[in-house]
């Protein structure tokens, strides 16, 4: 039969977690506008591959560019979204952590808190690397000057 003591315990164990779930919460939120913009740039580079084989000269040269840049932003997606679910274990690490020194008295707080600035520090790098990516899509995007024809005075 519980005590209340071991009851006080367990509700004292579950507000120490909440912290790390809700840093979870918000893992899992960056993942889904990642793997969203991961399938808008896979999309993109299925049309570029198909405009390779369809261009010529400078039209093409612009197709290639466009088709690196796009390599490079899948490759700086995955990367963030490794470092991403890295962090979210690492959370579930702190978690059970936690728990375990609740119920155990193991002294885990410091392997605990170790592994929570861990996965901090794995969502700050993945965070940097999204940040990356806007600028690289931000880049793509920008038209060209021959578009723009800014010799004209409108």
């Amino acid at each position: 039969m519980p005590t209340v003591e071991s009851d006080a315990m367990i509700v004292q164990t579950i507000q120490l977690a909440l912290a790390p779930v809700f840093v979870l919460v918000a893992i899992g939120n960056i993942l889904n506008i990642l793997s969203s913009r991961l399938g808008r740039v896979v999309d993109r580079s299925r049309t570029l591959q198909g405009l390779f084989t369809e261009t010529e000269g400078d039209e093409h040269d612009l197709v290639v560019r466009e088709i690196r840049m796009t390599n490079n932003r899948i490759l700086i997606i995955g990367r963030a979204m490794r470092l991403l679910v890295s962090s979210g274990l690492s959370i579930g690490l702190t978690v059970a952590l936690l728990f375990i020194e609740g119920f155990a008295h193991a002294g885990l707080n410091a392997a605990a808190a170790i592994t929570f600035m861990f996965a901090i520090g794995l969502l700050m790098l993945a965070l940097l690397l999204f940040l990356r990516e806007t600028r690289e899509a931000t880049e793509a995007l920008r038209i060209p000057e021959s578009y723009l024809e800014l010799h004209r005075n409108l």
